[in-house]
């Protein structure tokens, strides 16, 4: 078990070696309608229907209309101050019911079972819940954590390939931020990650768990080290949008952090042979949906790039790793250096 401290409470991150533990779980759930159509025979079928909301969890339903429906099943229910919001599926599920549990009586207790690689490996744990607003993605949000999370691998066994890769995402970009040796001891056991061994997986997320709590334990609101785990979003949320989505989350932090290496090297502070190893041994290698031409166009990722909610100056923001795994963060990124890398990464990945 982990023990994480917030201003807001402190919580706990329980690891699980099969579902037996949501028995023990009360209160009103929120679960994912795929993985409860998935998962109905075990422990999920044995839930109170009068106290479930099946959530149908697509990029688009993170907002308040969303929201409010939980909001109004739970105050149905006769749900109080002291009641308990049960939330089981992945990102998308985790945005909406930890808003909705944030903010109905100015904070209700708050469980969470992620059941991707995704939310096990990265968001489970920073306390953020984010929704999407006037077409901007992630722009409205809270800051405010489950009471306690409980991570089980068996969930892992029947996410898609594209879906598994999405979460190898965001594992690669922490344990490329947790430095060279974390990043070796990655690459080795790499096939036995994307295999899913049980042990192996289990093992490649407390390492990304601890990484992420090392950037954000004192920093917990976002104004200084924190902003680091931007590494491979900046550019990763612009390929989203121009996309329209089509590219996972996680696929397209890995093909953001392939562009922040060429911003890197262009500036001087990544050697080119340490930035072409990585693409080899992690990045292009964990890459299983590939970005189209149209995707890559520079006008629409430049566009979706100035929407960035992180930007607060005429520059374009970018983190980025340099030698030695150190992390740092820019500000005076401009259109002809995202024309220029942009136009590179398709050459290299629409080809």
């Amino acid at each position: 078990m982990m023990r994480i401290a917030s201003r807001i409470h402190d919580y706990s991150v329980h690891f699980e070696e099969g579902l037996d533990f949501l028995a023990r779980l009360d209160g009103f759930f929120v679960v994912d309608a795929n993985v409860l159509r998935l998962h109905g025979l075990s422990a999920l079928g044995a839930l109170d229907r009068d106290r479930l909301l099946p959530f149908t969890a697509e990029e688009n339903a993170k907002a308040l209309a969303n929201v409010e429906e939980v909001w109004d099943r739970l105050l149905a229910r006769g749900v109080r101050r002291n009641g308990t919001l049960v939330s089981i599926g992945g990102g998308i599920v985790q945005d909406v019911t930890g808003f909705a549990a944030a903010t109905l009586y100015r904070g209700i207790r708050w469980v969470y079972v992620p059941t991707t690689l995704l939310a096990q490996a990265d968001s489970c744990i920073g306390a953020k819940t984010s929704l999407n607003y006037g077409g901007y993605k992630n722009l409205i949000g809270t800051f405010y954590p489950p009471h306690e999370v409980h991570i089980c691998p068996a969930f892992l066994s029947t996410l898609s390939e594209a879906d598994f890769c999405s979460g190898l995402g965001e594992v690669i970009k922490l344990h490329l931020m947790g430095g060279a040796e974390l990043t070796a001891r990655l690459t080795a056991e790499m096939e036995r990650v994307r295999r899913r061994e049980p042990r192996a997986v289990l093992e490649a997320i407390r390492r990304s768990l601890e990484v992420k709590i090392g950037y954000f334990e004192g920093d917990e609101f976002d104004s200084g080290r924190r902003n680091l785990l931007n590494f491979g979003h900046c550019f990763g949320h612009a390929l989203e949008a121009s996309s329209e989505f089509a590219i996972p989350h996680g696929q397209a932090v890995l093909i953001g952090i392939l562009f922040a290496n060429r911003i890197a090297v262009k500036r001087g502070l990544l050697a080119e042979q340490t930035a072409r190893a990585l693409e080899e041994d992690l990045l292009i290698a964990s890459l299983v949906v590939r970005p189209t031409a149209r995707h890559l166009d520079t006008a629409r990722i430049l566009d979706a790039f100035r929407r960035d909610k992180k930007r607060t100056g005429p520059g374009l923001p970018l983190v980025m790793m340099a030698e030695r795994h150190a992390m740092l963060q820019v500000d005076d990124l401009d259109a002809e250096q995202v024309a220029l890398a942009t136009g590179e990464l398709a050459a290299r990945l629409c080809a």
